[in-house]
């Protein structure tokens, strides 16, 4: 039986496929702001990672034309890439499946936690978090690990707890930021990870679908 107890999910390329959404919200930034477009698998990399990360690393792009690029991203996101989304096959059944078993749930998420919590209520799964942790608007310094410090902190935990406490998530920024803040990482590799990503950044446990969540945690 899993040691685990307590269970943060990240958002994008986790519980959702929202690859449409997002490609079409950076396309859209870069544009409006008079910059090019880059080749789908530079998009593709977006997803996951902050965003003022992912432009400046993958667009190169100075700290001041990112924010115009975010801010125009999320001009469109507000209204329609926050609905150009999927759930993954089987993950409401999972979510419950797993509050009903007594885990303790929470979001992990870089995204605007305005945005994550409009998701969550969407696709009708917010009823089987305890707590939900984003990024707030305009602090595009925030980091993966701040969000899961967060997320441990509105769900009331403490350091003798981080051995119960896993993180599931696709991208190294998932990994990275479990293990800053002391705690398991899963890499699931249905989401948006180039192949090795997961491995060449320690994650404790690799998942290739999401059976392979519930036959790990159930």
């Amino acid at each position: 039986m899993t040691k685990y107890k307590v269970l943060l999910f990240d958002l994008d390329g986790t519980l959702t496929d929202s690859e449409e959404g997002i490609l079409n919200c950076v396309r859209y930034g870069l544009e409006s702001c008079g910059f090019p477009v880059p080749e789908y698998e530079v998009l593709r990399a977006f997803i996951g990672p902050p965003l003022m990360y992912s432009c400046t690393h993958f667009c190169g792009l100075s700290k001041a034309d990112s924010e115009r690029v975010i801010l125009k991203y999320r001009e469109r996101y507000s209204e329609k890439g926050i609905y150009e989304n999927k759930l993954y096959d089987g993950i409401k059944e999972l979510l419950s499946d797993l509050k009903k078993a007594g885990y303790k749930i929470a979001l992990a998420t870089s995204k605007p936690e305005v945005f994550a919590l409009r998701i969550l209520e969407y696709f009708g799964i917010a009823e089987y978090f305890d707590a939900a942790a984003g990024s707030t608007i305009g602090r595009e310094d925030e980091t993966k690990a701040d969000m899961i410090r967060l997320a441990m902190k509105r769900l009331g935990l403490h350091e003798e707890d981080k051995p119960y406490v896993l993180m599931t998530g696709d991208r190294k920024h998932d990994i990275i930021g479990a293990h800053e803040c002391g705690i398991d990482a899963a890499g699931v590799y249905y989401g948006f990870a180039p192949a090795g990503e997961l491995e060449k950044y320690g994650a404790d446990h690799i998942l290739n679908d999401v059976d392979s969540i519930r036959r790990m945690l159930l």
